[in-house]
């Protein structure tokens, strides 16, 4: 009996391929960009990117029946469906932290597009995209209305059809994080944080791979869970790296194989400004919280511009009131540094320790003794900032992070070099504390459009 005939069809800009698993072919589809297993429909969708279907016709060969081509396409995209205006430009906020712009030709409007920093041409798509902030989509909405064009703004809905991780009610004999895994963690002193965050992540790998052994796992099953990530997941280019690095921490390090590269084909990731507050909305947030506490804490964040690690991991003996500075101790990448005290925040502090009284920790939680203190929870910390911006009706998405990019925005806005704010904020690299020029609106509104200067 014949085996039967390799399958493909063309849907749209996907090849569907139905064929018999042997590992060469599947090992040959992996080859393609962006390639996945349909588990529903036991099929492979590839792109139907220019050259993939010669690839296919080439390695598959007498295997490959007649390629069958669908006439119908439907669009994925309901914005490509859409009829749009000639007089009107159509603004999308996107999940991802963007602004799409689909307009007809206007060479204006491109121009001042190309002049917002990050913005991005979907060649595929036929479309713009710059980050979102109040200030670029202000930006925006003016340079449309000089050019007697209508706006039409819409929001993204939240995305529903992300693929959750596997958990231990998923799969029978769910397997633990191995204990040489975790003491290897510690041995090297990687931080709490890391640790927390590498066991999940790698027990996730080696129970997508359940029906396999883990010295079975290797650099196949590395790419595969990679792409399973991007693909079924469609978790963030963060969470991925974050992922890998678990994964190789296992083989390089328990294992003590030889160090590894693992390149897997993703779309680019799109660049986002953080978001900032205004001087007076930090005024609001402060004054709405009552609790001296409260206030010391999430003034000696914004004041000092400290992550949130940083903040819960301060001591008493780190703020130098005689040289106004607060010693950072091991701070992200096991570096130690000094950031600034402020007045303000030097006579808050004093008043809620001679209230408070801890003992080690600046900020410590409860059940904290002399003999064992207990530092404040950082989730004790999100709670209060939300109930403050709450409190403050602020409608941004503040998080805590939000008041240390907001301390390096507003010491930019103020005049200060940025060698000094990158050494404040304990960056590594310059261009890291380079994108708060992009946020900043200081000299706005010194700046006229050339249009104004015409003699008309």
């Amino acid at each position: 009996m014949e085996p039967k005939p390799i399958q493909a069809e063309i849907i749209g800009k996907k090849i569907i391929l139905k064929m018999p698993k042997n590992d060469a072919d599947v090992k040959f589809i992996l080859t393609l960009r962006y390639s996945k297993w349909n588990r529903e429909g036991y099929f492979w969708e590839i792109p139907h990117y220019p050259g993939n279907l010669e690839r296919i016709q080439q390695h598959f060969g007498e295997r490959l029946g007649p390629v069958i081509r669908h006439e119908s396409i439907t669009s994925d995209s309901s914005e490509q469906s859409r009829k749009i205006d000639k007089n009107q430009v159509l603004v999308i906020k996107t999940r991802s932290g963007r602004l799409k712009l689909i307009f007809g030709y206007n060479a204006t409007l491109t121009k001042t597009i190309k002049s917002i920093p990050y913005y991005q041409w979907d060649l595929k798509n036929k479309w713009w995209t710059i980050p979102y902030s109040e200030q670029f989509l202000e930006e925006v909405k003016r340079k449309i209305g000089e050019l007697g064009l209508v706006m039409v703004f819409e929001e993204e809905e939240k995305k529903t059809e992300v693929v959750a991780k596997i958990s231990a009610y998923d799969i029978p004999n769910y397997r633990k994080c191995p204990e040489e895994y975790v003491h290897k963690l510690e041995e090297r002193r990687y931080s709490e944080g890391t640790i927390k965050a590498y066991v999940p992540l790698f027990e996730e790998f080696i129970n997508y791979f359940s029906k396999s052994t883990m010295e079975d796992l290797g650099e196949k099953e590395v790419m595969e869970f990679s792409r399973y990530l991007v693909m079924d997941r469609k978790v963030s280019s963060s969470h991925q790296n974050q992922a890998i690095n678990a994964i190789k921490f296992y083989f390089e390090k328990v294992r003590g194989g030889e160090r590894k590269y693992y390149h897997v084909d993703r779309p680019i990731r799109e660049k986002t400004l953080p978001t900032v507050l205004s001087e007076e909305e930090v005024i609001k947030i402060l004054r709405v919280t009552k609790n001296l506490k409260h206030v010391a804490i999430l003034m000696t964040i914004y004041s000092a511009g400290l992550r949130i690690g940083e903040l819960v991991n301060l001591k008493i003996k780190d703020i130098d009131s005689n040289r106004m500075q607060i010693r950072v101790e091991q701070a992200k990448g096991k570096k130690d540094r000094y950031t600034i005290l402020s007045q303000r925040t030097l006579e808050i502090l004093r008043r809620y320790i001679k209230e408070n009284r801890p003992f080690e920790y600046l900020f410590e939680g409860q059940g904290s003794t002399k003999e064992i203190p207990v530092r404040y929870s950082t989730t004790s910390i999100s709670a209060i900032l939300s109930k403050a911006v709450k409190d403050a009706g602020i409608a941004k998405n503040v998080t805590v992070h939000t008041l240390r990019h907001s301390f390096a925005t507003h010491l930019l806005e103020r005049g200060t070099d940025l060698r000094y704010i990158q050494s404040l904020l304990g960056h590594e690299s310059p261009k890291t504390t380079q994108i708060y020029t992009h946020i900043t609106t200081k000299g706005f509104d010194q700046i006229k459009s050339p249009l104004d200067g015409l003699d008309l």
